[in-house]
């Protein structure tokens, strides 16, 4: 007779093959009620909704997302294509939220199809699918990209509600500079006779700067005989960062990012000192807070350690030639490759306090201090040598966030930018604060992203002769959150705030 072990290692490799086909939705037909209820009760898979799941970890704390937030797209996929066959299409808003490089998780997606019932279906932690009855456009105005059916760009522009200029003005920008040619949007507009829709779309072309499609639209439209009024949709100007031949909508998104929110960040910042004129007293300053730092920043990660534990590090006495658990423990690991990063971002911060661009220095320096990170992992073994190769070849997912991090290729296009804006920022706090939240956005590492956000912060703020500023375990929900309504919602407020005044509590204390 099998074993309880026997029996579930059964059901794992019925588990991997579904994997291995690229099922990240599980229906329950395509297990045996043996298998489901083994998976089920071992943690390998969480149910969804009736006869839907997903695959998970049996570690997975109670209340933990990533493993939904993971799964949504993929999920959503499978379930309305099983539910609706190819028959099916997103919201104008959401097509426009991806044209746009926006794949957050919605709260609610909103799909169309003739086949809906006009209800809603309730999914994981607060999300759900509502779908909307309705006769879907030609087949050449729907597109799919990663197997998610979305309104073409023209045609989502065009059914699109007028609120989404206001509400979501970085997705509406984003997608309106990918437009090349007012015939892309004239054909349909002509062909459904929208004047009113063709003013605000020519109002918005205008605002962002494309005068030579708004002025075709106009003109076209009066000549098939149309009254066109344009009117702009957009209740403020195109920011000045916004780069009209710019292809990359996701270089757009982080510039106009920093547009709206650096004035945000100068409210809730401190002015700065300015850089010291005693530069050793403020390295040693650095050297005396590392332990404190560390400890905080590796625990804000999830790594178990000690301040005893890094002190040791710090001193010298870590030894895994000799120390078995020293050579073995991955929060061990840790910790040393923090300090040995922290001796690079010291190198870094005198260059800085030099009067050297940080921006320059940030770009030039990032990688050394990544690798120190990871180093001593992979010398034990824990990590892979490729580990240490730079930016992430995959995607990346942040723990419980409704955020998911740019795709592999469209980072190598944002990392430029992200440093360009660092370079050419006059102000340290915007720096300091937006270089931290940007970097965690774009998430460009596998994993140290938020420790290595942590030391461009810290480097940043030295660039304005601001404190080395730690930002506490015990503070990590607030932090977080924080950095999830930026991210999510692109409001700034609350992580300025926070970090701002952790920087005047550090100010004083000096």
């Amino acid at each position: 007779m099998a074993t309880p072990s026997e029996k579930l290692a059964s059901s794992l490799e019925i588990l991997k093959e579904l994997q291995s086909k690229g099922n990240a939705a599980i229906k329950g037909s395509d297990l045996t009620q043996t298998h489901r209820e083994r998976l089920i009760a071992n943690g390998f898979i969480k149910s969804v909704l009736k006869g839907w799941y997903i695959p998970t970890k049996p570690d997975d704390k109670k209340g933990d997302s990533t493993s939904w937030y993971a799964s949504f797209w993929e999920f959503s996929k499978a379930y309305l294509n099983d539910r609706f066959s190819d028959n099916w299409v997103l919201s104008p808003e959401q097509s426009i939220a991806i044209h746009s490089g926006n794949w957050s998780i919605p709260k609610q997606l909103l799909v169309r199809s003739p086949e809906a019932n006009n209800n809603s279906t309730d999914l994981l932690f607060g999300t759900s699918i509502f779908d909307i009855k309705s006769k879907l456009p030609d087949d050449t105005a729907i597109e799919s990209i990663n197997g998610i059916r979305i309104l073409s760009l023209p045609h989502a522009l065009i059914q699109c509600s007028p609120s989404l200029f206001t509400r979501s003005s970085i997705d509406a920008r984003t997608a309106l500079a990918l437009m090349r040619d007012a015939s892309q949007v004239l054909d349909p507009l002509l062909t459904g006779g929208h004047s009113v829709i063709a003013g605000r779309l020519s109002g918005a072309f205008r605002n962002i700067g494309n005068t030579r499609i708004a002025d075709d639209i106009v003109s076209t439209m009066r000549s098939a005989g149309y009254d066109i009024r344009e009117q702009d949709p957009f209740d403020q100007q195109t920011p000045s960062a916004f780069n009209l031949r710019e292809k990359s909508p996701y270089v757009n998104r982080i510039s106009m990012m920093w547009s709206d929110m650096r004035e945000i960040v100068l409210e809730y910042f401190p002015e700065p000192p300015g850089l010291p004129n005693d530069k050793e007293k403020y390295i040693k300053s650095v050297e005396d807070i590392f332990v404190a730092d560390a400890y905080n920043s590796l625990s804000i990660e999830g790594y178990m350690v000690t301040e005893e534990l890094i002190e040791r590090v710090r001193s010298g006495s870590w030894n895994p030639e000799q120390n078995e658990e020293d050579l073995q423990q991955r929060n061990a690991m840790a910790a040393r490759g923090y300090w040995q990063a922290f001796q690079l971002v010291k190198a870094s911060i005198k260059k800085v306090l030099s009067g050297k661009n940080a921006g320059q220095i940030l770009d030039a320096d990032h990688g050394g201090w990544y690798r120190e990170l990871f180093a001593p992992s992979v010398a034990a073994g824990i990590l892979k040598p490729s580990d240490l190769a730079g930016y992430r070849n995959g995607p990346v997912y942040i723990k419980n966030s409704q955020h998911v991090p740019l795709n592999r290729d469209a980072l190598r296009d944002a990392m430029p930018a992200f440093f360009e804006l660092l370079e050419e920022e006059p102000e340290a706090s915007v720096r300091t604060l937006l270089g931290h939240f940007i970097f965690v956005y774009i998430h460009p590492y596998m994993d140290g992203n938020g420790r290595m956000a942590r030391f461009l912060m810290n480097t940043m703020l030295a660039s304005g002769g601001y404190p080395w500023t730690i930002i506490e375990v015990k503070e990590r929900k607030v932090y977080m959150e924080a950095l999830e309504e930026a991210s999510v919602r692109h409001n700034i407020k609350d992580f300025a705030e926070f970090v701002g005044n952790k920087v005047k509590e550090q100010m004083m204390k000096n």
